[in-house]
């Protein structure tokens, strides 16, 4: 467990608690939406990761996935099956395999972002507009906590 900061407070140790659950349920309601993509959970990561980040090595994308390198090996041998990422070597030392991304792994995350979004967006349509306005500005607070966000590709 991470050693408590100095300024934190009760009531900022109860919202950051909030914050943490709400955002699992939130993204584990959306990620159903992954399903019709027929990849597991691991896959659709590691593709995630290959299109934000560009193209990258085994070993970059292992440590980004938090995992072993063989376990990442299989996960981008599957993505290749399906024709969603390529391996090639690298012109400056063959020994390193780089990992990219196809059109077809792309356009697989852009739809699948789309489906997310849609189905999120069905739920917050039915929220009150105030509701949604103070959701906005909360979003505005949560992206300045994050940080820059990446942008998303095209």
């Amino acid at each position: 467990m991470p050693a408590r900061h100095p300024r934190a407070t009760c009531a900022s140790l109860e919202v950051a608690d909030r914050l943490h659950s709400t955002a699992i349920h939130l993204l584990r309601r959306v990620r159903r939406e992954d399903t019709s993509a027929g990849l597991s959970a691991p896959q659709l990561s590691a593709l995630s990761v290959i299109v934000f980040r560009g193209s990258l090595t085994l070993g970059e994308l292992a440590h980004a996935e938090q995992v072993r390198p063989p376990t990442i090996t299989r996960i981008v041998a599957d993505l290749e099956a399906r024709g969603l990422a390529v391996r090639t070597q690298r012109e400056s030392d063959r020994r390193i395999v780089v990992v990219r991304v196809t059109p077809k792994g792309e356009r697989l995350l852009d739809d699948g972002r789309r489906r997310r979004i849609t189905a999120l967006a069905n739920e917050i349509v039915r929220l009150p507009t105030r509701d949604v306005a103070q959701l906005e500005r909360a979003i505005d607070i949560l992206e300045r906590l994050v940080g820059p966000k990446m942008p998303h590709p095209k």
